[in-house]
């Protein structure tokens, strides 16, 4: 134990977790600045979170082909995470903008709110950065706690309630999973280093085939699956994505679903690459079922909410399409799918915090009738969103989606990439009957009490110009993500 300790002090390495540590002093003095502000007072607390994401970004990326290790090997802040952070600071960014002025229209303007986002926003970049299943862990518990109080966090509202104890609840049990299973893989292996454990199988090639290591590694990914709404494990999403603040359910589907898939990727690829064949089959069946679950209960859903959850779903089974694949233009195009739903999602849930009445009992298909010709600008937004999520060309949802069926053919699963064009084609249907509704039915709404504010606009003007970038020119990011791959 004490030569452990020797070691841990030795490579200490605060480079390593810099970004992460520059939020998270910053959640801490936004705290304060909260305690001391008039109640009620919230738009000066947010403007600070915005900076200190973007101090956060600049830290983040300045580890940009300058990889830092610390902590006897348990962070590396190499390129992978770099990507995946800005994806969650980016994702994080956008929720702050679209969040002041809804908070004060639902009569919640708590400032606390803010840096909550902001110590997920540093669990996230934990899990992206870790190799040591404890660091991922603990980085995958700093973020689910915060998000169980943003889930719920309209005290007064029986649905926000509910998704808060829903979403606790459930994360809970899976946590138990994750734990049981990084238990079981160092009753194996002596070791909780993901290089570590590949390291052992490599050295004892029969042990991929002990019970315990593939139950192990099977417990851990049921942790991993939860937190990215895969099919069986998606019961959480509906429910928790309807309830919770809007704001909160756009971020929910972009930067924790992202770093989820992170932690997923560095463990899978490396750590247990020693059990590649079983796991691209299990990927298989996952994405299928993923994919299909998600897209059919769209398309009975009229709350928009939820049916963009059921969308979150089967966009989740197309991620697990790259992972099936196992190759370069697979796992680089997770990264770049990863970046462009983030825009098209945001940006979509956007539109929602501005449609919005208090208590968002319009958020149906019903409360969107005529939008298009009530509020034209917002309406066109709105379809160029819809038509990415689709993956209908030139948005960048159909360059995402033809990279990631693009690398499953490489890797000679044509049906997989038939099957997964197939799903597409079945989310046309929920996907444009939000069209229908804005452009073919007269108007019952006036939508007078749509009001773009500032901060609201830039956020849905940043997420249009990803879209729209990105689909015309995915060239240099997509060379980004390459570099950022294994």
């Amino acid at each position: 134990m004490e030569n452990l300790v020797q070691e841990a002090i030795q490579n200490v390495n605060f480079q390593a977790i810099m970004p992460s540590l520059v939020l998270c002093v910053f959640g801490m003095g936004i705290l304060m600045v909260s305690v001391f502000s008039k109640r009620g007072s919230t738009t000066h607390v947010a403007w600070l979170s915005i900076v200190a994401l973007v101090v956060t970004g600049y830290f983040t990326l300045s580890g940009w082909n300058n990889p830092q290790s610390g902590f006897a090997g348990s962070v590396l802040f190499d390129n992978f995470a770099t990507f995946f952070s800005m994806i969650c600071i980016l994702a994080a960014g956008l929720t702050i903008l679209m969040s002041d002025d809804y908070l004060k229209r639902e009569g919640y303007p708590v400032s606390e709110y803010y840096p909550l986002i902001l110590f997920t926003t540093a669990g996230a970049m934990w899990m992206a950065s870790g190799t040591d299943l404890m660091t991922i862990f603990l980085g995958l518990e700093v973020l689910s706690v915060s998000l169980y109080v943003l889930a719920g966090f309209f005290r007064d509202q029986v649905r926000s309630n509910e998704a808060g104890l829903k979403y606790f609840f459930l994360g809970a049990f899976s946590t138990g999973f994750l734990l049981y299973g990084v238990a079981l893989l160092y009753g194996v292996t002596g070791t909780t280093k993901v290089e570590g454990i590949a390291a052992y199988v490599r050295a004892n090639p029969d042990s991929a085939m002990n019970t315990m290591f593939i139950a192990g590694g099977a417990l851990l990914l049921v942790g991993f699956l939860f937190k990215v709404a895969a099919a069986p494990f998606h019961m959480w999403t509906p429910d928790v994505y309807q309830g919770a603040p809007t704001p909160i359910t756009a971020f929910m589907s972009a930067g924790p679903k992202a770093a989820a898939f992170a932690a997923l990727m560095r463990v899978s690829i490396i750590g247990l690459d020693g059990i590649q064949s079983e796991l691209t089959s299990l990927f298989w069946i996952l994405a299928v079922l993923t994919m299909t679950l998600g897209n059919f209960i769209a398309l009975t859903q009229r709350d928009l909410k939820r049916m963009l959850a059921y969308s979150s779903i089967s966009h989740a089974g197309y991620v697990l399409v790259g992972l099936v694949a196992w190759n370069e233009i697979g796992l680089s195009a997770i990264l770049f799918y990863m970046l462009v739903y983030t825009f098209m999602n945001m940006g979509a849930f956007a539109i929602l915090v501005l449609l919005g009445k208090k208590g968002e009992d319009n958020l149906t298909l019903d409360g969107i009738v005529g939008l298009g010709y009530k509020k034209p600008i917002l309406g066109v937004v709105l379809s160029i969103f819809i038509l990415s999520l689709m993956g209908m060309p030139p948005t960048a949802g159909f360059t995402a989606k033809f990279y990631i069926f693009a690398g499953a053919i490489d890797a000679g699963y044509i049906w997989l990439a038939v099957i997964g064009v197939l799903n597409s084609a079945v989310s046309l249907y929920y996907y444009l009957r939000v069209m229908v509704q804005m452009y073919f039915k007269d108007p019952e709404e006036d939508f007078a009490w749509v009001s773009m504010s500032m901060p609201v606009t830039v956020s849905i003007v940043i997420s249009i110009a990803g879209v729209l970038y990105l689909g015309v020119f995915p060239g240099c990011v997509m060379n980004l993500a390459k570099l950022a791959g294994f």
